[in-house]
């Protein structure tokens, strides 16, 4: 079965990531000569890549590069990133819509209800009470909220938008306080989504208390947040031994798992 490779899919369009290390052991084995100059192992995929290292250090410090599951956890966190990005500018649109309607409420409801009766003499045919229309009497309960009141779910959407963007910059840069803060922040409104399910199912609102659910649960679980699965000192152990191993896995002296696998499969 194909297996997509992040590895090189990555490298192909941010480039390779190329470390030098002091301990010559290592460094011989990341580097080679070719007949148009020096090559370094790359980091992420593997691939020797021509020139001169980006980097040099003690092995302990080499950079860590994601790759294999750590690139798709990464991608799973830039996809939900730019979710929340969208969800914010959408909802900052709504309050300046609820802002506009505040300051010209009167008016609003004055052209709401002259365009009604244009459509009346077509419900009627039909049989329709237009007066008494879910839509329209949602409408128009609208009209009867103070300009304060409307000023206050204005405020509190931009709010609630501003911490959407946050959380997606947190999440783009894959930052640990931002999966603590979206992982809070959904959580809290997975009741009302599931109550705004329960008064009227939709396709969207089904689709997205799931992906709310989803990423709730992915993000504690791989993540290690709140003391799950060892919580933030394995999460910190997990990262620094990725990091020391980053020079000797690329030099062959660690074995990769997809590939220790691989053989396994094949003898």
């Amino acid at each position: 079965m194909f297996k997509r490779d992040w590895d090189r899919r990555t490298c192909a369009k941010r480039g390779h990531v190329t470390y030098r290390p002091t301990e010559p052991e290592l460094a011989g084995r990341l580097h080679t000569a070719t007949a148009v100059g020096e090559a370094w192992r790359c980091l992420r995929c593997g691939d020797f890549a021509l020139g001169a290292p980006h980097g040099s250090g003690p092995a302990a410090d080499a950079p860590l590069v994601p790759r294999g599951k750590a690139l798709r956890d990464l991608f799973i966190l830039r996809f939900l990133a730019v979710e929340r990005v969208l969800r914010g500018v959408i909802i900052i649109l709504m309050a300046w819509g609820v802002w506009k309607f505040s300051n010209s409420q009167e008016a609003v409801q004055r052209i709401f209800e002259q365009d009604l009766t244009v459509f009346k003499p077509v419900t009627d045919h039909f049989h329709w009470d237009l007066d008494h229309a879910p839509v329209v009497e949602t409408i128009r309960k609208t009209f009867g909220y103070q300009k304060k009141t409307l000023l206050i779910v204005a405020g509190a959407m931009i709010a609630y938008a501003l911490i959407e963007i946050v959380e997606a910059v947190g999440l783009w840069l894959g930052k640990r306080w931002a999966e603590y803060l979206t992982v809070v922040a959904t959580a809290a409104f997975l009741p009302l989504e599931g109550y705004e399910l329960h008064e009227h199912v939709s396709a969207v609102k089904i689709c997205t208390l799931a992906l709310n659910i989803a990423a709730v649960l992915w993000i504690m679980l791989s993540k290690r947040l709140f003391g799950l699965r060892g919580g933030a000192a394995a999460f910190e152990a997990e990262r620094h031994s990725a990091s020391l191993l980053e020079v000797e896995e690329a030099a062959g002296t660690v074995p990769h798992p997809d590939r220790t696998h691989g053989a396994h499969a094949r003898s």
